[in-house]
């Protein structure tokens, strides 16, 4: 008989309640959950048809390791047995950093996880970390770490009171707000303009978000820190800064000022292609209201100069006056004081350096872009095996193609996912993993500890439908690998037997279940400790338990946990980066005539996981098509439905046009996420799609400095009417054969 139970959505920030008809052991349908405390009956069409993608016939169901050049079927025991001895024998032979760990999107989603994941790692004695975050977010991790001392300390805007907001380089009425969770953006956005508020939206593209609310403004991509430079110089103009608050609560006023002496609007204008006039109406509007901030996302994050941009718009937010104030930007905490935590811990505050190029890590995580140099670089601490968890870096990094190459020299090479995806398909080892739908679980860091969430709330899910085959979840491989590799968890040996102790306990009478730790009561150990109550109380609450709501006014000379309380407005490894911007400056003069690439999201794809779904890749659907402004393509002779060549310094890749005059002139788009044909995902190898990220360049040279960021948007490249052959691996968008 069916049931309809309460969960929550793990795909993407915005959790969105969700009621799910379940019977038997399959879900049978998904619906929003219409009396959700914050949520309030929205879900996206991802999220309601994500059982599709989970339930495919090709879902990971059995531990696979590679025999004679082929991934076969093996025991648990097998894989644990074979994945531990060559973990200790890299240890032994090559020391504790040879061995490496890259954690994807999907492990963030969870609470558990990425805590084992870490642990697993803590337990090798390995600084070899790296993660997703250095293709889109890393850098305001890595400015918060020097303005405010911890990298999880996230500004984020008012949006129930706010009067004038301002969006840069972000479309949440597609991609949902990132660093914040906001359930149905199109409707907050128009909410927010319903009252009378003004919202800004700055961005190359037209996009969906300036289409439902507010005022659009193009800029040519890549060129963020010139506009933010620009806005600081004439809000310094036109604006009487209250010096008594920046100096009670702020270090490096003057500093910060000098850095936008030279960046008036008209001339920042040449390159951004914002005139001085709008800019300075723009600022007008900021200054004047009752309540302002300015909010980016990924469209500023994965350019050149992410971490300066950011910078400079926490500044201004802050100096402004907005920053910790009701209709500004505020700093929420989760169910603890997580950068007191930390600050008392260490946790994230440990600053390991790179062996190629010197990089600091942000979040205990190395920058991805130098992953195949660390593989492919003879001498100490060279990477010798990889456990990609959560993640597919073959599709999300960039020079994915060199990627590929380098994972391919590697001694051990272990996956876990839940669908055989492209860097599955080289892996020595594959290993099954549960769907969230087949966990229990809390919201994940963002919420659960920072409190990144527009309305707080908390809530807790069972597992809806038990694992398949012989599924386990993450948390219990680690459990197992860690024994294994006769290593303990967190280092600590009384925690690994403690782990290894609750995992036969928690077995006894469950027959002949997959064995697993006891997740909810792990999870419930969580919730007591920061006073939440037991996770079997929070379940009565199937709708969320609301939280307290947020303080503004609580930040400032309270929370800061650098050694003087303040805020750093002008810390010196970014001031060091400001030496670069003239040069910056005039590269983009000189290249002002060159068409730019940036990426694109449909409503339809996420990253790279939803291809697998036949109703998402259907029709002209199975392929990502390369969006040009009509005189763009005329000016290249190419019309629409035509294949062009586009090409960076890095590759060339083709694909089929389509014609946009939502885009700004002289900006091209490529949706990102595409190019499964490797993988043996029975739908998506089947799509045509090309993989964005061949055209990014790699490699220490090539990365932000501050935050190892690689530059996934705004890239320069070349487009002309395809001809020839190419390179096997860059897909043509016109079949298999075309190859």
């Amino acid at each position: 008989m069916a049931e309809t139970v309460q969960t929550f959505c793990r795909i993407c920030e915005a959790l969105c309640g969700l009621d799910v008809t379940v019977e038997g052991d399959e879900v049978i349908d998904i619906k929003p959950d219409n009396d959700h405390v914050a949520t309030r009956g929205y879900g996206c069409l991802k999220g309601l048809k994500q059982h599709k993608m989970y339930d495919t016939p090709d879902r990971l169901l059995y531990p696979m390791q590679r025999v004679d050049g082929e991934l076969q079927r093996v025991s648990w025991d097998e894989a644990s047995s074979s994945i531990g001895q060559k973990v200790r024998d890299l240890i032994d032979n090559h020391g504790p950093d040879s061995i490496a760990m890259y954690v994807g999107t999907a492990a963030g989603f969870g609470v558990l996880h990425p805590v084992f994941a870490a642990g697993f790692m803590q337990g090798v004695g390995s600084t070899s970390m790296f993660a997703s975050a250095t293709q889109d977010c890393a850098n305001k991790f890595a400015v918060a770490h020097q303005v405010y001392g911890f990298p999880f300390t996230q500004p984020f805007p008012d949006l129930d009171n706010i009067e004038c907001l301002i969006i840069v380089g972000a479309n949440p009425a597609i991609s949902k707000w990132s660093f914040l969770q906001v359930s149905n953006p199109i409707r907050r956005l128009k909410e927010i303009e319903a009252r009378g508020a003004k919202i800004l939206i700055v961005d190359p593209r037209r996009t969906e978000t300036a289409k439902v609310a507010g005022e659009h403004v193009f800029i040519r991509p890549n060129t963020d820190v010139f506009f933010y430079l620009s806005f600081l110089h004439e809000l310094l103009r036109t604006t009487t800064i209250n010096r008594a608050h920046v100096d009670e609560y702020m270090t490096g006023f003057d500093e910060l000022c000098a850095v936008a002496e030279a960046w008036p609007p008209e001339r920042t204008a040449e390159v951004t292609q914002i005139p001085a006039d709008v800019l300075r109406e723009m600022v007008r509007a900021y200054r004047s209201a009752d309540g302002a901030a300015l909010y980016c996302s990924t469209g500023v994050n994965m350019g050149t100069n992410g971490s300066l941009a950011f910078w400079l718009q926490e500044a201004i937010n802050a100096i402004s006056g907005n920053l910790d104030r009701r209709g500004g930007t505020i700093v929420s905490t989760g169910v603890i004081d997580f950068a007191a935590f930390g600050k008392k811990t260490g946790v994230l505050l440990q600053q390991n350096e790179s062996r190629i190029g010197g990089f600091k890590s942000v979040n205990d995580a190395l920058p991805g872009g130098i992953l195949a140099d660390e593989i492919l670089t003879p001498g100490d601490r060279q990477i010798k095996a990889l456990f990609v968890t959560g993640g597919n870096p073959l599709i999300t990094m960039a020079n994915s193609e060199r990627l590929r190459d380098a994972f391919k020299e590697l001694e051990l090479l272990v996956v876990l996912d839940i669908q055989p995806s492209e860097t599955a398909s080289v892996a020595t080892h594959v290993l099954p993993c549960t769907s969230p739908f087949q966990r229990p679980d809390l919201p994940f860091v963002f919420p659960l500890m920072l409190g990144l969430q527009s309305k707080p709330y908390l809530q807790a899910t069972r597992a809806i439908i038990p694992p398949k085959g012989e599924q386990r979840d993450e948390a219990t491989i680690y459990v197992d690998i860690a024994n294994a590799s006769g290593i303990n968890l967190w280092g600590s040996a009384v925690a690994q037997r403690a782990m290894e102790l609750a995992k036969r306990l928690n077995g006894i009478g469950k027959g002949d279940t997959q064995p697993s730790i006891p997740q909810e009561l792990l999870l419930s150990g969580l919730l007591r400790a920061t006073k939440q109550g037991s996770f079997k109380k929070l379940l009565q609450d199937k709708h969320g338990r609301l939280r307290p709501e947020h303080e503004p006014g609580s930040f400032l000379g309270k929370r800061i946990i650098r050694e003087d309380g303040k805020m750093n407005l002008a810390p010196e490894v970014l001031l060091q980066q400001t030496q670069k911007l003239e040069s910056d400056f005039e590269l983009e003069r000189a290249t002002k005539d060159k068409l730019k690439l940036i990426t694109k999201r449909a409503i339809t794809t996420h990253n790279s996981w939803t291809h697998n779904i036949e109703d998402f890749v259907s029709g002209e659907r199975s392929t990502n098509h390369l969006y040009m402004h009509p005189d763009d393509a005329a000016r290249v002779g190419i019309e629409e439905g035509n294949l062009a060549d586009v090409s960076s310094e890095t590759s060339t890749v083709r694909v089929p046009v389509k014609l946009l005059s939502d885009l700004m002139p002289g900006t091209v788009a490529l949706p990102h996420g595409w190019g499964h044909q490797d993988s043996k995902m029975g739908v998506a190898s089947k799509t045509t799609g090309v993989n964005v990220n061949l055209l990014a360049a790699d490699g220490p040279d090539k990365l932000e400095r501050v935050s190892g960021m690689a530059h996934l948007t705004g890239i320069l490249v070349d487009v002309r009417l395809a001809a020839g052959a190419l390179n096997p691996h860059h897909w043509s968008g016109i079949g298999r054969e075309a190859r």
